[in-house]
C-alpha cells in the first residue's frame, strides 16, 4: 500500500513520460508535490524503487522507468497541492512508455538530394536512433547528398530524420517528391497555386513548380551526423 505522496509521485512521473518521453526533474517533482526540499523527493523515489514500482536507469541523471502502477491507479487519488502542474488521474497504461534513452530502429531509405533532385531509394536497411530525438508519429531516415541546405545546418552525409506526413506549413523543411519520381529536401513555400522549394544556400536558386507537381512526403524532425 502506497502513501498518498508516493501515489502522487508515481502518477506525476507516468504523466511526464507519456507527454514528453523524459522523466521529470527533481525540481519539477518537488514543486508538483509541494515538498519543501529535494531530499523528500529522493526519499519517495527510493521507497518506490525498493517496492518495485520504478527503477532508475543507469548513467542517466533524469531517467526513471515506471515498472508497474499501484493496484488502485484507476480509482480517484488525492490531488497534489500544485494542481496546475499535475495532470488528472491516469487510466492504467496499455504498455510501459519507452524510456527517453532507448534506441529504436527506423527505416533508412537511401539518399535524398540537398541540391538538384535525385531519386529517393527505398532500401531494406535501418538506422538506430535515440528515441528522444523523435516525437510522435511514424519516422524514416534519408542520407543527405549535396550542400544546398548547409545554411540550415544540414550537411552532405548527414542523416535526415523524417516524420511521415503529406501536409506541411509554409517555411517548414520537407521531403518533396517532384513529378512523382525525384525527392529533395527543401523549405516549402506555396505561391499562386504552385509550390516554391527554397534552398538554404545562396549559391542555389529556388525551384518553382506548378499545381500537382510536388507532393510532401514528410517533415524534417531531426538530424544525425557522423564524425570521422
Amino acid at each position: 500500500m502506497l502513501t498518498r505522496k508516493q501515489h502522487e509521485l508515481i502518477r506525476f512521473i507516468q504523466v511526464k513520460l507519456e507527454e514528453t518521453g523524459i522523466s521529470p526533474s527533481f525540481e519539477e517533482m518537488k514543486e508538483a508535490l509541494d515538498l519543501k526540499s529535494k531530499s523528500g523527493v529522493h526519499r519517495l523515489i527510493s521507497a518506490l524503487e525498493e517496492r518495485g514500482f520504478i527503477r532508475r536507469l543507469p548513467n542517466r541523471a533524469r531517467a526513471l522507468e515506471v515498472l508497474r502502477q499501484p493496484d488502485n491507479i484507476g480509482q480517484t487519488a488525492p490531488k497534489p497541492a500544485n494542481t496546475n502542474t499535475v495532470a488528472p488521474p491516469l487510466r492504467a497504461p496499455a504498455a510501459t512508455p519507452r524510456p527517453a534513452n532507448d534506441v529504436i530502429e527506423i527505416p533508412l531509405h537511401g539518399k535524398i538530394a540537398a541540391g538538384m533532385p535525385i531519386e529517393a531509394l527505398e532500401g531494406q536497411s535501418s538506422l538506430p536512433v535515440p528515441a528522444a530525438l523523435l516525437g510522435p508519429g511514424e519516422h524514416f531516415a534519408l542520407e543527405v547528398s549535396g550542400d544546398s541546405m548547409i545554411e540550415a545546418g544540414i550537411l552532405d552525409g548527414d542523416f535526415a530524420l523524417i516524420r511521415k506526413t503529406n501536409t506541411a506549413r509554409d517555411g517548414e523543411i520537407v521531403v518533396a517528391l517532384v513529378h512523382g519520381e525525384e525527392a529533395t529536401l527543401k523549405y516549402l513555400h506555396r505561391e499562386q497555386g504552385g509550390v516554391r522549394l527554397d534552398p538554404a544556400n545562396a549559391a542555389y536558386d529556388p525551384q518553382h513548380f506548378g499545381p500537382g507537381e510536388v507532393e510532401v512526403q514528410g517533415k524534417l524532425a531531426g538530424l544525425l551526423r557522423r564524425y570521422h
